[in-house]
């Protein structure tokens, strides 16, 4: 699953909101060259800043794109080979098997800093991943989380107007705000902390005093 290199419809209603928000008429589709680029010179400069902001905000973790214990199997070399849509990469701690290595990112490669090798063997390897997700697949608060916080960056690179930025970095804090009661809401979380994968935890409800 790699990230789109092409415009897609659904990214151009992201799009038309970030060229409104500046005072831009919309446009009908996304006409590319033969780099994939849009030909319009703000359409282009709009979905690489709504990509980027993109990239930034799913790279923060979020209940809909971390996952944990996931299972990866080495290559025929015993080599992990990270693609492009992973954002973070790292052993499960709570895998026996993962103790006493250090991961991280070399050459395209998970890498162990302790055994100074890129060698996992042909074990499955339990991994805490976080994704990078296509614009489709992104929740609706997040998406509006994103259009906002690239709007006002956007509007920054093509106006420069200091007081229309912060009006749009207001409106990016207020969809931030959304996007953390979302993850709130699906995270289940609660201060007692709970394992990976369930929360045991159930917080008193009156209604249950009716039943005595």
């Amino acid at each position: 699953m790699a990230y789109p290199t092409t415009a897609s419809q659904i990214e151009l209603e992201a799009i038309n909101q970030m060229l409104a928000a500046v005072g831009q008429a919309p446009v009908t589709s996304v006409d590319l060259d033969q780099t994939d680029l849009p030909t319009n010179p703000d359409v282009a400069m709009a979905r690489e800043t709504l990509q980027q902001v993109s990239r930034e905000v799913q790279a923060e973790g979020w209940t809909f794109n971390r996952e944990f214990n996931y299972p990866i199997k080495p290559n025929a070399e015993g080599e992990i080979v990270i693609p492009d849509n992973m954002l973070q990469i790292d052993l499960s701690m709570d895998v026996i098997s993962n103790r006493g290595c250090d991961p991280i990112r070399r050459e395209g490669k998970l890498y162990d800093k302790t055994k100074h090798t890129f060698q996992w063997g042909q074990r499955t390897v339990y991994c805490d991943i976080l994704w990078l997700f296509e614009w489709e697949d992104l929740p609706r608060p997040i998406q509006d989380y994103v259009i906002n916080k690239a709007s006002a960056i956007f509007s920054q690179r093509v106006i420069g107007d200091m007081n229309l930025y912060q009006a749009l970095l207001q409106q990016a804090s207020e969809c931030r705000a959304y996007a953390l009661e979302y993850e709130t809401q699906q995270g289940d979380y609660t201060f007692f902390g709970h394992p990976v994968g369930g929360n045991y935890y159930n917080s008193y409800q009156p209604f249950h005093a009716l039943y005595r």
